[in-house]
């Protein structure tokens, strides 16, 4: 059944024990119209913050380049900005990531010298992370990203803010009810 909420199409299941807990959740507008078929991408949240995803991408990409960065490489680093000497497994978790997806991205950036990789002393299964002053440097550059963005945008910083604000706490809800990767930085 599809239930259009706030200008947003979303699927509802019609089964009873469905229909029973939203009837407990919470007091939903009647559906509008029955769906068989997919919802038409546009009318789809996910890929709306896919999609807004990928453009914020665009706008980063020509300042990233500049940095010789890659989006990935800019997230490891900005992990690393918020607190430095981080073992890998606390920086994949921060970004939601297995280690083994993360370490080809560390690589690179020990190789361009933009951080270095070793042992953790006290416990040898341990990777440490820590920025070299090439890679704290690049923390002042990067600030100009969140400018691009809100140029770009034509938007309010607030407004931008509140957004963000939104897309975190419906995230965190899904994962609270699905179980799995949880990012604890409200």
């Amino acid at each position: 059944m599809l239930v259009n909420i706030n200008l947003i199409a979303i699927y509802v299941c019609v089964c009873p024990s469905c229909r029973d807990a939203r009837k407990q959740e919470a007091k939903l507008s009647k559906p509008k119209a029955k769906w068989s078929g997919p919802i038409p991408l546009e009318d789809q949240l996910c890929y709306s913050i896919y999609s807004a995803s990928m453009a914020i991408q665009r706008v980063y990409k020509p300042l990233l380049d500049e940095m010789g960065l890659t989006y990935p490489q800019y997230l490891v680093l900005n992990v690393l900005w918020r607190e430095d000497l981080q073992t890998v497994g606390a920086i994949a978790d921060q970004l939601g990531l297995e280690s083994s997806t993360l370490t080809p991205v560390l690589k690179r950036l020990e190789g361009a010298g933009l951080l270095r990789r070793e042992r953790n002393p006290e416990n040898e299964r341990q990777v440490l992370v820590k920025l070299t002053e090439k890679g704290d440097a690049l923390r002042t550059e990067a600030g100009c990203l969140g400018e691009a963005l809100l140029a770009t945008s034509g938007d309010t910083a607030a407004h931008l803010a509140a957004l963000n604000a939104d897309v975190r706490r419906l995230r965190d809800a899904i994962y609270a009810k699905i179980g799995g990767w949880s990012l604890s930085g409200d």
